[in-house]
């Protein structure tokens, strides 16, 4: 409990205009950790109700993100990728990861309720970790942002700000605006190296009505955004062969194209890259558009992967949600199950009929999106 001494709950007495210090909460060494680490940005209040010390928190994730939620915060999972660790390099990937870890574990649980989870955090962790689970998710109707981050120093001492989320605010720049536009998804993620702007899919901004796009029918819609890179003009093939699971696992010189300076920008339909466009990672701005078919509901999205990634559009056919993958729900419940053998052992007597109830729930909802998807 030393350091609830910083928070106030408002910006820190040294932020400037356009320079913003705010103290807020990462759960880690609680007792929910083993259960996943979680970000709370914006809270009022720090003290959870009914606890006089650490002990005393919650013993799992969703009690203390409604908790945060209830009180208008933005919340979600610190270095995602622990616990979610596999062999696979493909993206996604149906392996089942042991979920015994800090990350984004109980996270395949406590999407399932509505308004419970905000984001995952990327950057920290392999890029194929963290993304796999959140293209899951998504790819069964699932909604939630991805942001950026660096938990300097533990994770990370190398700087502050290694993993970022570029966050598009209207107006002056607010802590709340900021928040907002999180919240949102009005935001991509990056090492900072390259950047994926304006991203849009028939005229509607990422972040802006919902991220969501509505066709009666089939129809090929225009992908536009702005895109830049920076890479250094002679290759590091130590670096660019790294394998995925080595630090640093976000940086563009991981996306070059053999020794040439060009990365590709991939679009994402339904995790999967369904086209590319290269660009030259020499700093500058490059206007890039794609048309794509889009058949069904579809998530839509921009990466250069390893590097940079946006947050989904979405895109609905016909009014209908989407299900874009059975094989993802059927992982999804898989998950659930698995998370369950390792989280139970350490969840309090007290709380563990509460939990097994919403384990239950959330096999129920994956179930029923099995039967849906196709």
């Amino acid at each position: 409990y030393y350091q609830k001494q910083f928070f106030s709950g408002k910006d820190h007495p040294l932020s400037k205009r356009d320079e913003l210090m705010h103290y807020d909460l990462e759960v880690s060494g609680f007792p929910s950790s083993h259960a996943g680490h979680l970000v709370l940005l914006g809270l009022t209040e720090q003290d959870y109700p009914g606890a006089k010390r650490i002990e005393d928190w919650p013993t799992w994730d969703l009690p203390i993100l409604r908790w945060g939620k209830a009180q208008g915060a933005v919340v979600g999972f610190a270095h995602s990728g622990w616990g979610l660790a596999v062999k696979s390099s493909d993206l996604p990937n149906y392996e089942m990861p042991g979920f015994d870890g800090i990350g984004a574990n109980e996270y395949i649980v406590d999407v399932t309720y509505p308004d419970a989870v905000d984001f995952i955090s990327t950057m920290d962790t392999p890029d194929l970790w963290e993304l796999n689970i959140w293209y899951q998710t998504l790819n069964v109707g699932f909604r939630t942002r991805v942001s950026g981050e660096t938990d300097f120093p533990c994770i990370t001492d190398s700087r502050v700000g290694q993993g970022r989320v570029y966050a598009k605010v209207s107006g002056p720049l607010s802590y709340s605006a900021w928040l907002n536009a999180v919240r949102a998804g009005r935001s991509y993620v990056s090492e900072g190296k390259s950047h994926l702007m304006d991203f849009s899919v028939n005229g509607t901004e990422v972040g802006t009505n919902s991220s969501q796009v509505r066709l009666d029918a089939p129809a090929t819609v225009r992908v536009t955004a702005k895109a830049a890179g920076y890479l250094d003009p002679v290759p590091n093939p130590a670096l660019h062969d790294l394998p995925y699971d080595r630090a640093p696992y976000w940086d563009i010189e991981r996306a070059r194209i053999g020794s040439k300076r060009e990365v590709p920008v991939e679009l994402v339909v339904n995790g999967k890259a369904v086209a590319r466009k290269n660009i030259v990672a020499d700093g500058k701005v490059n206007e890039l558009a794609f048309d794509v078919s889009i058949e069904r509901s579809s998530w839509v999205a921009l990466r250069i992967l390893g590097s940079s990634h946006t947050n989904p559009i979405f895109v609905v056919v016909g009014g209908r949600p989407i299900r874009a993958s059975r094989q993802s729900a059927a992982w999804c419940l898989a998950a659930v199950n698995q998370c369950w053998t390792q989280k139970a052992p350490k969840i309090s007597k007290v709380e563990l009929a509460d939990a097994e109830k919403a384990y239950d729930h959330a096999r129920e909802v994956y179930k029923k999106l099995i039967e849906e998807s196709r």
